[in-house]
Protein backbone atom coordinates (compact mmCIF):
# COMPACT_ATOMS: atom_id res chain seq x y z
CA UNK A 1 0.00 0.00 0.00
CA UNK A 2 2.63 2.65 1.14
CA UNK A 3 4.65 2.19 -2.63
CA UNK A 4 1.71 2.51 -4.11
CA UNK A 5 0.82 6.23 -2.34
CA UNK A 6 4.63 6.86 -2.61
CA UNK A 7 4.49 6.17 -6.82
CA UNK A 8 1.41 6.91 -7.78
CA UNK A 9 1.94 10.59 -8.09
CA UNK A 10 5.35 9.85 -9.37
CA UNK A 11 3.88 7.49 -12.44
CA UNK A 12 1.31 9.99 -13.15
CA UNK A 13 4.07 12.66 -13.15
CA UNK A 14 5.56 10.67 -16.33
CA UNK A 15 2.72 9.73 -17.71
CA UNK A 16 1.85 13.53 -17.97
CA UNK A 17 4.56 14.73 -19.46
CA UNK A 18 4.75 11.80 -21.87
CA UNK A 19 1.30 12.06 -23.31
CA UNK A 20 1.12 14.95 -25.55
CA UNK A 21 -2.62 15.82 -25.05
CA UNK A 22 -4.18 19.08 -24.83
CA UNK A 23 -3.96 21.36 -21.63
CA UNK A 24 -7.58 20.40 -20.66
CA UNK A 25 -6.59 16.52 -20.65
CA UNK A 26 -3.72 16.98 -19.14
CA UNK A 27 -5.20 18.44 -16.16
CA UNK A 28 -7.84 16.14 -16.08
CA UNK A 29 -4.98 13.55 -15.95
CA UNK A 30 -3.76 15.09 -12.81
CA UNK A 31 -6.22 15.56 -11.44
CA UNK A 32 -7.79 11.43 -11.31
CA UNK A 33 -4.00 10.96 -10.28
CA UNK A 34 -4.45 13.12 -7.35
CA UNK A 35 -7.45 11.97 -6.47
CA UNK A 36 -6.24 8.46 -6.59
CA UNK A 37 -3.95 9.60 -4.16
CA UNK A 38 -6.42 10.54 -1.93
CA UNK A 39 -8.67 7.94 -2.13
CA UNK A 40 -5.32 5.37 -1.47
CA UNK A 41 -4.61 7.69 2.20
CA UNK A 42 -8.28 7.57 3.29
CA UNK A 43 -7.90 3.55 2.65
CA UNK A 44 -4.88 3.46 4.48
CA UNK A 45 -5.83 5.69 7.55
CA UNK A 46 -8.88 4.45 7.99
CA UNK A 47 -7.22 0.61 8.41
CA UNK A 48 -4.82 1.93 10.31
CA UNK A 49 -5.09 0.45 13.74
CA UNK A 50 -4.06 2.97 16.55
CA UNK A 51 -5.00 0.32 19.53
CA UNK A 52 -1.92 -1.86 17.77
CA UNK A 53 0.20 1.30 17.66
CA UNK A 54 3.92 0.29 16.51
CA UNK A 55 4.82 0.44 12.47
CA UNK A 56 2.16 -0.72 9.87
CA UNK A 57 2.06 -1.85 6.44
CA UNK A 58 5.81 -2.25 6.74
CA UNK A 59 7.45 -3.35 3.35
CA UNK A 60 11.45 -4.30 3.20
CA UNK A 61 13.90 -5.58 1.02
CA UNK A 62 17.08 -4.60 0.56
CA UNK A 63 18.40 -2.28 -1.44
CA UNK A 64 22.31 -2.05 -1.38
CA UNK A 65 22.95 -5.01 0.70
CA UNK A 66 26.67 -4.32 1.10
CA UNK A 67 25.51 -0.97 2.59
CA UNK A 68 23.62 -2.26 4.58
CA UNK A 69 20.63 0.69 2.39
CA UNK A 70 17.49 -1.37 2.44
CA UNK A 71 13.98 -0.19 1.06
CA UNK A 72 12.09 0.42 3.85
CA UNK A 73 8.66 1.94 4.60
CA UNK A 74 5.75 1.98 7.13
CA UNK A 75 3.78 3.84 8.98
CA UNK A 76 2.77 4.36 12.48
CA UNK A 77 0.71 7.42 14.40
CA UNK A 78 2.88 9.84 13.46
CA UNK A 79 3.17 9.66 9.58
CA UNK A 80 -0.24 8.48 8.83
CA UNK A 81 -1.78 11.44 9.37
CA UNK A 82 0.51 13.02 7.67
CA UNK A 83 0.48 11.52 4.56
CA UNK A 84 -3.61 11.45 4.63
CA UNK A 85 -2.78 15.54 4.90
CA UNK A 86 -0.58 14.98 1.57
CA UNK A 87 -2.95 13.58 -0.06
CA UNK A 88 -5.73 15.90 1.01
CA UNK A 89 -3.56 19.14 -0.51
CA UNK A 90 -2.81 17.27 -3.40
CA UNK A 91 -5.83 17.85 -4.40
CA UNK A 92 -6.43 21.13 -3.52
CA UNK A 93 -2.37 21.89 -5.44
CA UNK A 94 -3.89 20.73 -8.69
CA UNK A 95 -7.38 22.35 -8.90
CA UNK A 96 -5.86 25.55 -7.98
CA UNK A 97 -3.58 25.24 -10.89
CA UNK A 98 -6.69 24.82 -13.70
CA UNK A 99 -5.85 28.17 -15.02
CA UNK A 100 -1.90 27.55 -15.11
CA UNK A 101 -1.15 27.75 -19.16
CA UNK A 102 2.26 27.82 -19.68
CA UNK A 103 4.11 24.49 -20.12
CA UNK A 104 1.36 22.91 -18.83
CA UNK A 105 2.46 19.37 -18.87
CA UNK A 106 5.57 20.29 -17.12
CA UNK A 107 4.08 22.04 -14.30
CA UNK A 108 1.66 19.14 -13.75
CA UNK A 109 4.39 16.57 -13.89
CA UNK A 110 6.51 18.94 -11.18
CA UNK A 111 3.18 19.40 -8.98
CA UNK A 112 3.22 15.91 -9.02
CA UNK A 113 6.73 14.46 -8.46
CA UNK A 114 6.78 16.83 -5.91
CA UNK A 115 3.48 14.76 -4.12
CA UNK A 116 5.05 11.65 -4.90
CA UNK A 117 8.50 12.60 -3.03
CA UNK A 118 7.03 14.02 0.44
CA UNK A 119 5.17 10.74 0.78
CA UNK A 120 8.79 9.07 0.60
CA UNK A 121 9.68 11.10 3.43
CA UNK A 122 6.93 10.01 5.57
CA UNK A 123 6.67 6.79 4.70
CA UNK A 124 10.62 5.86 4.58
CA UNK A 125 11.82 3.95 7.72
CA UNK A 126 15.77 3.66 6.25
CA UNK A 127 17.64 6.87 6.57
CA UNK A 128 19.04 6.58 3.72
CA UNK A 129 15.92 6.15 1.73
CA UNK A 130 14.52 9.13 4.29
CA UNK A 131 17.36 11.14 2.72
CA UNK A 132 17.07 10.47 -0.62
CA UNK A 133 13.24 11.28 -0.78
CA UNK A 134 14.15 14.38 1.19
CA UNK A 135 16.38 15.43 -1.81
CA UNK A 136 13.93 14.41 -4.37
CA UNK A 137 11.27 17.27 -3.37
CA UNK A 138 14.60 19.97 -3.79
CA UNK A 139 13.99 19.35 -7.49
CA UNK A 140 10.63 20.13 -8.79
CA UNK A 141 10.21 23.34 -5.86
CA UNK A 142 13.17 24.47 -7.56
CA UNK A 143 11.92 24.39 -11.18
CA UNK A 144 8.04 25.27 -9.86
CA UNK A 145 8.79 28.52 -8.69
CA UNK A 146 12.32 29.56 -11.00
CA UNK A 147 9.89 28.99 -13.88
CA UNK A 148 6.15 29.82 -12.93
CA UNK A 149 6.30 31.64 -10.11
CA UNK A 150 6.56 35.60 -10.28
CA UNK A 151 8.80 38.89 -8.77
CA UNK A 152 12.16 37.65 -7.86
CA UNK A 153 11.68 34.14 -8.79
CA UNK A 154 14.98 33.23 -9.86
CA UNK A 155 16.40 34.73 -6.62
CA UNK A 156 14.17 33.06 -4.62
CA UNK A 157 14.03 30.06 -5.94
CA UNK A 158 17.58 29.71 -5.66
CA UNK A 159 17.46 31.34 -1.96
CA UNK A 160 15.19 28.37 -1.39
CA UNK A 161 17.69 25.87 -2.72
CA UNK A 162 20.69 26.41 -0.88
CA UNK A 163 19.32 26.83 2.13
CA UNK A 164 17.53 23.98 1.92
CA UNK A 165 20.73 21.58 0.72
CA UNK A 166 23.18 23.19 3.16
CA UNK A 167 20.45 21.84 5.76
CA UNK A 168 20.28 18.69 3.72
CA UNK A 169 24.38 18.72 4.41
CA UNK A 170 24.06 18.69 7.86
CA UNK A 171 21.50 15.51 7.70
CA UNK A 172 23.52 13.71 5.40
CA UNK A 173 26.83 13.92 7.46
CA UNK A 174 24.53 13.00 10.82
CA UNK A 175 23.78 10.31 9.34
CA UNK A 176 26.98 8.57 8.46
CA UNK A 177 28.56 9.78 11.29
CA UNK A 178 25.63 7.31 13.20
CA UNK A 179 26.13 4.60 11.40
CA UNK A 180 29.81 4.50 11.72
CA UNK A 181 29.52 5.31 15.29
CA UNK A 182 28.49 2.13 15.93
CA UNK A 183 30.65 -1.51 15.62
CA UNK A 184 30.71 -2.66 12.13
CA UNK A 185 28.31 -5.55 12.81
CA UNK A 186 25.79 -3.19 14.18
CA UNK A 187 25.45 -0.83 11.56
CA UNK A 188 22.42 0.32 10.30
CA UNK A 189 20.34 2.52 8.43
CA UNK A 190 16.93 1.09 9.83
CA UNK A 191 15.05 3.79 12.29
CA UNK A 192 13.13 1.18 13.95
CA UNK A 193 16.62 -0.37 14.69
CA UNK A 194 18.08 2.39 15.67
CA UNK A 195 15.49 4.01 18.22
CA UNK A 196 16.73 0.97 20.77
CA UNK A 197 20.08 1.40 20.26
CA UNK A 198 22.12 3.23 23.00
CA UNK A 199 23.69 6.57 21.64
CA UNK A 200 25.74 7.02 24.39
CA UNK A 201 27.91 5.15 23.34
CA UNK A 202 28.83 6.63 19.84
CA UNK A 203 32.28 6.91 18.53
CA UNK A 204 31.43 10.98 17.24
CA UNK A 205 29.75 12.80 20.22
CA UNK A 206 25.84 12.15 20.27
CA UNK A 207 25.06 16.54 20.70
CA UNK A 208 26.99 16.62 17.17
CA UNK A 209 24.81 13.86 15.64
CA UNK A 210 22.03 15.45 17.27
CA UNK A 211 22.69 18.76 16.12
CA UNK A 212 23.10 17.95 13.12
CA UNK A 213 19.22 16.67 12.20
CA UNK A 214 18.55 19.67 14.32
CA UNK A 215 19.96 22.26 12.16
CA UNK A 216 18.82 20.30 8.60
CA UNK A 217 15.21 19.95 10.56
CA UNK A 218 15.28 23.76 11.50
CA UNK A 219 15.99 24.86 7.93
CA UNK A 220 13.29 23.20 6.69
CA UNK A 221 10.72 24.20 9.62
CA UNK A 222 11.82 26.80 9.91
CA UNK A 223 13.10 28.03 12.86
CA UNK A 224 14.07 31.17 13.21
CA UNK A 225 16.82 32.66 11.91
CA UNK A 226 17.32 29.91 10.13
CA UNK A 227 13.65 31.15 8.33
CA UNK A 228 14.69 34.40 5.62
CA UNK A 229 14.35 31.83 2.63
CA UNK A 230 10.62 30.89 3.43
CA UNK A 231 8.70 34.44 3.13
CA UNK A 232 10.70 34.92 -0.41
CA UNK A 233 9.89 31.33 -1.59
CA UNK A 234 5.86 31.81 -0.63
CA UNK A 235 6.03 35.52 -2.32
CA UNK A 236 7.07 34.88 -5.66
CA UNK A 237 5.84 30.72 -6.05
CA UNK A 238 2.63 30.20 -7.69
CA UNK A 239 -0.36 29.71 -5.54
CA UNK A 240 -0.39 25.52 -5.49
CA UNK A 241 3.28 25.79 -4.61
CA UNK A 242 2.66 27.71 -1.66
CA UNK A 243 -0.16 25.55 -0.86
CA UNK A 244 2.19 22.32 -0.71
CA UNK A 245 5.21 24.27 0.95
CA UNK A 246 3.14 25.34 3.98
CA UNK A 247 0.37 22.72 4.19
CA UNK A 248 3.41 19.75 3.87
CA UNK A 249 7.07 20.90 3.31
CA UNK A 250 7.50 22.47 6.45
CA UNK A 251 5.96 19.51 8.34
CA UNK A 252 8.84 18.15 7.03
CA UNK A 253 10.85 20.10 10.21
CA UNK A 254 8.60 18.87 12.17
CA UNK A 255 7.76 15.31 11.53
CA UNK A 256 12.22 15.21 11.42
CA UNK A 257 12.16 16.19 14.74
CA UNK A 258 9.54 14.46 16.47
CA UNK A 259 11.01 11.17 14.48
CA UNK A 260 14.98 11.03 14.76
CA UNK A 261 15.60 14.03 17.08
CA UNK A 262 13.15 12.93 19.91
CA UNK A 263 12.90 9.48 19.09
CA UNK A 264 16.18 8.43 18.84
CA UNK A 265 18.44 11.00 20.93
CA UNK A 266 15.92 11.84 24.16
CA UNK A 267 18.75 12.72 26.34
CA UNK A 268 19.94 15.13 24.05
CA UNK A 269 16.32 16.42 23.54
CA UNK A 270 16.01 17.12 27.02
CA UNK A 271 19.08 18.85 27.47
CA UNK A 272 18.24 20.79 24.69
CA UNK A 273 14.22 21.39 25.78
CA UNK A 274 15.18 24.98 27.41
CA UNK A 275 16.74 26.33 23.73
CA UNK A 276 13.82 25.13 21.95
CA UNK A 277 11.46 26.87 23.85
CA UNK A 278 13.06 30.02 24.00
CA UNK A 279 13.34 29.43 19.88
CA UNK A 280 9.42 28.91 19.82
CA UNK A 281 9.02 31.84 21.87
CA UNK A 282 11.26 33.85 19.37
CA UNK A 283 9.53 32.30 16.47
CA UNK A 284 6.06 33.00 17.48
CA UNK A 285 6.19 36.24 18.37
CA UNK A 286 8.75 37.56 15.74
CA UNK A 287 6.72 35.70 13.46
CA UNK A 288 3.84 37.74 14.71
CA UNK A 289 5.09 40.88 15.36
CA UNK A 290 6.52 41.22 11.49
CA UNK A 291 3.08 39.95 10.32
CA UNK A 292 1.86 42.87 11.56
CA UNK A 293 3.93 45.15 9.31
CA UNK A 294 2.92 43.53 5.88
CA UNK A 295 1.40 45.14 3.05
CA UNK A 296 1.57 42.21 0.84
CA UNK A 297 -0.99 39.50 1.75
CA UNK A 298 0.71 36.81 0.62
CA UNK A 299 4.09 37.98 2.31
CA UNK A 300 1.21 38.31 5.40
CA UNK A 301 0.53 34.39 5.16
CA UNK A 302 4.09 33.08 5.20
CA UNK A 303 4.85 35.12 8.40
CA UNK A 304 1.81 34.13 9.95
CA UNK A 305 3.48 30.52 9.15
CA UNK A 306 6.61 31.37 10.37
CA UNK A 307 4.67 32.14 14.10
CA UNK A 308 2.69 29.02 14.40
CA UNK A 309 5.39 27.05 13.53
CA UNK A 310 6.52 27.87 16.98
CA UNK A 311 3.96 26.19 18.13
CA UNK A 312 5.10 23.11 17.01
CA UNK A 313 8.88 23.89 18.74
CA UNK A 314 7.51 24.57 21.97
CA UNK A 315 5.08 21.39 21.97
CA UNK A 316 8.40 19.11 21.31
CA UNK A 317 10.41 21.18 23.85
CA UNK A 318 7.85 20.49 26.83
CA UNK A 319 8.79 16.78 25.76
CA UNK A 320 12.48 16.98 27.40
CA UNK A 321 11.44 19.18 30.22
CA UNK A 322 11.01 16.40 33.00
CA UNK A 323 7.17 16.48 32.97
CA UNK A 324 6.71 12.93 32.31
CA UNK A 325 3.42 12.43 32.60
CA UNK A 326 2.81 15.54 30.62
CA UNK A 327 5.05 14.73 27.63
CA UNK A 328 2.31 12.83 25.53
CA UNK A 329 0.07 15.94 25.40
CA UNK A 330 2.69 18.31 24.91
CA UNK A 331 4.29 16.19 21.80
CA UNK A 332 0.78 15.23 20.86
CA UNK A 333 -0.12 18.97 20.23
CA UNK A 334 3.03 19.21 18.06
CA UNK A 335 2.10 16.47 15.79
CA UNK A 336 -2.07 17.88 15.51
CA UNK A 337 -0.66 21.44 14.56
CA UNK A 338 1.57 19.73 11.85
CA UNK A 339 -1.65 18.39 10.59
CA UNK A 340 -4.13 21.47 11.09
CA UNK A 341 -1.55 23.76 10.14
CA UNK A 342 -1.29 22.25 7.05
CA UNK A 343 -4.95 22.63 5.91
CA UNK A 344 -5.43 26.17 7.67
CA UNK A 345 -2.36 28.13 5.69
CA UNK A 346 -3.19 25.82 2.99
CA UNK A 347 -6.50 27.63 2.78
CA UNK A 348 -5.13 31.12 3.35
CA UNK A 349 -2.57 30.45 -0.14
CA UNK A 350 -5.55 29.03 -2.17
CA UNK A 351 -7.82 32.02 -1.37
CA UNK A 352 -4.62 34.52 -1.69
CA UNK A 353 -3.92 32.86 -4.97
CA UNK A 354 -7.74 33.98 -6.08
CA UNK A 355 -8.15 37.26 -4.81
CA UNK A 356 -4.58 37.60 -7.10
CA UNK A 357 -6.45 35.71 -9.75
CA UNK A 358 -8.66 38.39 -9.85
CA UNK A 359 -7.54 41.72 -8.59
CA UNK A 360 -4.38 41.49 -9.98
CA UNK A 361 -2.49 42.45 -6.83
CA UNK A 362 -1.84 41.64 -3.11
CA UNK A 363 -1.28 44.81 -1.76
CA UNK A 364 -3.59 45.20 1.22
CA UNK A 365 -3.70 49.05 1.09
CA UNK A 366 -5.25 48.64 -2.95
CA UNK A 367 -8.41 46.49 -1.54
CA UNK A 368 -11.04 47.04 0.27
CA UNK A 369 -15.07 46.14 0.01
CA UNK A 370 -13.65 42.75 -1.40
CA UNK A 371 -16.26 40.88 0.28
CA UNK A 372 -19.40 42.68 -1.31
CA UNK A 373 -18.13 41.33 -4.63
CA UNK A 374 -16.63 38.11 -3.67
CA UNK A 375 -18.23 36.43 -0.86
CA UNK A 376 -17.33 32.83 -1.43
CA UNK A 377 -13.89 33.78 -1.45
CA UNK A 378 -14.23 36.10 1.40
CA UNK A 379 -15.87 33.65 3.19
CA UNK A 380 -12.98 30.76 2.76
CA UNK A 381 -10.48 33.75 3.93
CA UNK A 382 -12.48 34.30 7.04
CA UNK A 383 -12.50 30.71 7.53
CA UNK A 384 -9.02 30.04 7.09
CA UNK A 385 -8.31 33.16 9.62
CA UNK A 386 -10.65 32.14 12.67
CA UNK A 387 -8.86 28.92 12.50
CA UNK A 388 -5.81 30.19 12.25
CA UNK A 389 -6.31 32.20 15.47
CA UNK A 390 -7.66 29.43 17.19
CA UNK A 391 -11.33 30.08 16.93
CA UNK A 392 -13.33 26.79 18.73
CA UNK A 393 -14.89 24.90 17.04
CA UNK A 394 -11.97 24.54 14.35
CA UNK A 395 -8.69 22.47 14.25
CA UNK A 396 -6.22 25.03 15.47
CA UNK A 397 -7.98 25.62 18.70
CA UNK A 398 -8.09 21.75 19.26
CA UNK A 399 -3.93 21.84 18.57
CA UNK A 400 -2.78 25.21 20.49
CA UNK A 401 -4.68 23.93 23.45
CA UNK A 402 -2.41 20.91 23.84
CA UNK A 403 0.25 22.79 22.87
CA UNK A 404 -0.13 24.96 26.04
CA UNK A 405 -1.29 22.07 28.45
CA UNK A 406 1.72 20.17 27.48
CA UNK A 407 3.81 23.08 28.27
CA UNK A 408 2.49 25.41 31.07
CA UNK A 409 3.43 23.22 33.88
CA UNK A 410 7.45 23.37 32.58
CA UNK A 411 7.46 26.75 30.68
CA UNK A 412 5.25 29.06 32.51
CA UNK A 413 6.59 31.67 30.95
CA UNK A 414 7.42 30.77 27.40
CA UNK A 415 3.90 29.35 27.29
CA UNK A 416 2.31 32.68 28.39
CA UNK A 417 4.52 34.26 25.86
CA UNK A 418 3.46 32.45 23.24
CA UNK A 419 0.06 32.28 24.16
CA UNK A 420 0.52 36.36 23.17
CA UNK A 421 0.44 35.20 19.79
CA UNK A 422 -2.67 33.85 19.76
CA UNK A 423 -3.70 37.47 21.10
CA UNK A 424 -1.61 39.14 17.83
CA UNK A 425 -2.55 36.34 15.45
CA UNK A 426 -6.39 38.15 16.06
CA UNK A 427 -4.73 41.11 15.49
CA UNK A 428 -3.75 41.19 12.41
CA UNK A 429 -6.06 38.48 10.90
CA UNK A 430 -8.72 40.82 11.86
CA UNK A 431 -7.46 43.93 10.93
CA UNK A 432 -6.00 42.37 7.31
CA UNK A 433 -9.97 41.12 7.23
CA UNK A 434 -11.40 44.69 7.57
CA UNK A 435 -8.85 46.75 4.96
CA UNK A 436 -9.14 44.06 2.69
CA UNK A 437 -12.60 42.66 2.39
CA UNK A 438 -14.86 44.80 4.83
CA UNK A 439 -13.15 48.16 3.95
CA UNK A 440 -14.93 51.07 1.83
CA UNK A 441 -15.44 48.99 -1.72
CA UNK A 442 -13.22 50.11 -4.08
CA UNK A 443 -15.13 51.59 -7.84
CA UNK A 444 -12.30 49.56 -9.69
CA UNK A 445 -13.43 46.47 -8.58
CA UNK A 446 -17.08 46.16 -9.42
CA UNK A 447 -16.72 43.49 -11.81
CA UNK A 448 -14.49 40.91 -10.12
CA UNK A 449 -15.56 36.94 -10.08
CA UNK A 450 -16.57 35.02 -7.46
CA UNK A 451 -15.43 31.28 -7.01
CA UNK A 452 -15.41 29.09 -10.02
CA UNK A 453 -16.58 25.41 -9.01
CA UNK A 454 -13.49 23.97 -9.23
CA UNK A 455 -12.25 27.32 -6.88
CA UNK A 456 -14.89 26.43 -4.73
CA UNK A 457 -13.92 22.73 -4.65
CA UNK A 458 -10.36 23.46 -3.85
CA UNK A 459 -11.38 25.39 -1.16
CA UNK A 460 -14.14 22.82 0.41
CA UNK A 461 -11.24 19.93 0.37
CA UNK A 462 -9.41 22.23 2.95
CA UNK A 463 -12.14 23.55 4.96
CA UNK A 464 -13.91 20.23 5.70
CA UNK A 465 -11.13 19.26 7.53
CA UNK A 466 -10.86 22.13 9.64
CA UNK A 467 -14.35 21.57 10.87
CA UNK A 468 -14.60 18.22 11.03
CA UNK A 469 -11.51 18.00 13.29
CA UNK A 470 -12.13 20.97 14.71
CA UNK A 471 -14.96 19.17 16.32
CA UNK A 472 -14.11 15.87 16.89
CA UNK A 473 -10.42 15.28 17.07
CA UNK A 474 -10.48 12.21 18.51
CA UNK A 475 -10.08 10.41 14.94
CA UNK A 476 -6.69 12.49 14.55
CA UNK A 477 -5.73 12.63 18.55
CA UNK A 478 -5.97 9.02 18.91
CA UNK A 479 -3.33 7.82 16.19
CA UNK A 480 -1.30 10.77 17.17
CA UNK A 481 -0.97 9.64 20.59
CA UNK A 482 -0.27 6.28 19.16
CA UNK A 483 2.87 7.81 17.63
CA UNK A 484 4.12 9.54 20.14
CA UNK A 485 3.45 6.82 23.26
CA UNK A 486 6.83 5.35 22.14
CA UNK A 487 8.70 8.57 22.28
CA UNK A 488 7.13 9.33 25.89
CA UNK A 489 8.48 6.27 26.91
CA UNK A 490 11.86 6.92 25.67
CA UNK A 491 12.02 10.22 27.96
CA UNK A 492 11.06 8.68 30.72
CA UNK A 493 7.29 9.23 30.79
Amino acid sequence: MLTAIAFTPIIGAALVFAVRAPARTTRLIALAVVVAELALTIWMYAVFSAPQGGYQFVQRADWVPAAGVQYLVGVDGLSAPLILLNGILGVAAVLVSWRVELRVREYFAWLLLLQGAVMGVFASLDLILFFIFWELELIPMFFLISVWGTGRRDYSAMKFLLFTFIGSAFMFAAILALYFSFPAGERTFDMTALIWKDMSSLIVPTSLVFGGFLIAFAVKLPIAPLHTWLPDAHTDAPTAVSVMLAGVLLKMGGYGLLRINAGMFPDQLAAAAPLLAALAVVNVLYGAFIVLRQTDLKRLVAYSSVSHMGFVVLGIASAGAGAAQLNGVGLNGAALQLFTHGTITGLLFVVVGLVYDRAHTRHIPDMGGLAGRMPLIAAGFMIAGLASLGLPTTSGFVAEIMVFLGTFPVYGLATALAAFGVVLAAGYILWTAQRALFGPPRERWSALPDASPIDAAAMAVLIVPIFVFGVYPAPLTDVFEAGVAPIVRGLGG
